[in-house]
């Protein structure tokens, strides 16, 4: 795609004052300038957009781990740009810019929160500028969800190292209006992902520190009491896990990376009366990261074959009303043989595009695909280091 050096529309304001203040302010630094390209999208006015279609997406780029380069590009579906490391150009004064290692990235209300892992912090920015608010310490963080004007963060707690003694992580919860941590609850080993359904929280256990000793439950935290209330066992080392339309809990289990296998897990009520979560079902498919939009789970696996010395890759998509799995994976035309190691999965809820990454090698910039709802590719973009984490953006009432 051609790339571009003058910039025409009104997100790029501001470039020039960027780029002077990057060369007053970091000095000592190695400074990665914010690029501009061009997408084969057309170009609108916003005020065409309707209120539940996203005007833009921004995507955390991870960085390796002791590398300090996690980082924010942006699709700009206004103006059809891509825009890499617009973090860098909108807060030129911030010392070792974003941090070291991207895990999450969400929106809500009128902020944008990164969780940013090794940096043992949530940066938390304007969602329509990606200008600098402030920042929520906490340590060794991993995921964030919301519920009623709280934050709700996952936090390995302890230091990041491979323990068998490593400590009980904690669920922190945070007030979006004063960014100031309110209460925290112990959970299980290493929590990963949560998510919300009614007055609980549904935290993934994955005791990742502790190998072999791995965690298997889903904590259940009663949120306005700020307690956990139940440990559900699930399976080993668990890891996504994602709330759906019919109050039920989808969680992914990595396994030990040997004799027991990733695999998806379905969690429902134990009955019409029961509050309790049970498992009800478990898919004998590999699972690394899904998503669900409407009644579809998209899915992808990248395991490690000891006799091939190699990653298997997959993909696949899961009726959840049927709880079958489809004739054939969400990429139709063959395209996924383009990429080497998918690392993250979004899909617009509006028009159905579904968006994979690609981290390529782990140290260098990866790359964004973009599909359309009938599986075939649109565009394909470069990215920062270790794309992973999607949040759309969408226009103010």
């Amino acid at each position: 795609m051609k790339r571009i050096s003058r910039i025409f529309f009104p997100v790029a304001l501001g470039l020039l004052g960027g780029v002077v203040s990057f060369t007053a302010c970091r000095e000592d630094e190695l400074v990665v300038p914010t690029e501009y390209e061009l997408l084969p999208v057309p170009v609108r006015q916003e005020s065409s957009f309707d209120r539940e279609e996203p005007i833009g997406m921004y995507l955390l780029n991870e960085g390796n781990m002791g590398s300090n380069k996690a980082s924010i590009d942006y699709v700009d579906f206004v103006n059809g740009y891509y825009i890499r490391n617009i973090y860098a150009e909108r807060n030129p004064t911030v010392i070792k810019e974003l941090g070291d290692v991207g895990n999450d990235i969400q929106i809500y209300g009128s902020k944008l929160y990164a969780v940013i892992n090794c940096s043992h912090k949530v940066e938390v920015m304007d969602a329509r500028t990606c200008v600098r608010i402030g920042q929520i310490d906490i340590p060794n963080c991993r995921y964030i969800r919301f519920s009623q004007g709280k934050a709700y963060v996952s936090a390995y707690v302890g230091p990041v190292s491979i323990d068998p003694n490593a400590q009980l992580g904690a669920v922190f919860e945070v007030d979006t209006a004063s960014l100031a941590v309110t209460r925290q609850v112990t959970v299980g080993y290493q929590p990963d992902e949560l998510d919300m359904l009614g007055e609980y929280i549904y935290v993934a256990n994955s005791g990742g520190y502790r190998v072999p000793d791995y965690d298997c439950t889903v904590s259940v935290v009663e949120r306005y009491g700020m307690k956990q209330v139940q440990k559900i066992p699930v399976g080993l080392n668990l890891h996504r896990l994602r709330a759906d339309g019919y109050n039920r809990i989808w969680v992914s289990s990595r396994g030990d990376y040997g004799a027991t296998p990733s695999r998806l897990h379905l969690l429902e009520r134990k009955d019409n009366t029961s509050k309790e979560m049970v498992v009800t079902d478990t898919f004998d498919i590999p699972c690394s990261e899904f998503v669900i939009a409407d009644n579809l789970l998209y899915f992808y696996s990248v395991s490690w074959n000891d006799r091939t010395e190699s990653n298997q890759v997959a993909y696949g998509l899961l009726n959840i009303d049927s709880k079958s799995l489809q004739a054939s994976g969400f990429i139709t035309d063959g395209t996924e043989k383009d990429i080497a190691i998918p690392y993250g999965i979004a899909v617009n809820p509006y028009n159905g595009d579904i968006f994979v990454t690609d981290a390529k090698n782990y140290v260098s910039s990866g790359v964004l695909h973009c599909y359309g709802q009938d599986g075939k590719k649109k565009w394909s973009v470069r990215t920062g280091d270790i794309p992973a984490h999607m949040a759309f953006l969408y226009r103010q009432p």
